[in-house]
């Protein structure tokens, strides 16, 4: 359950960074969010991980 919810909020993360660079052309925010996106997610880094 907790890696099915990491990973949709991985996705809402990157895809909403994706926006952001591409619609707002604000690179810093855009680049913040997908760095996030890839750490939360469920191959990556979690903060629930010892």
């Amino acid at each position: 359950m907790l890696a099915t919810l990491c990973a949709i909020v991985a996705l809402i993360l990157i895809v909403y960074g994706i926006y952001i660079l591409v619609a707002r052309r604000d690179l810093l925010w855009g680049i913040v969010l997908i760095v996030v996106g890839f750490l939360v997610g469920p191959g990556g880094f979690w903060i629930f991980n010892p």
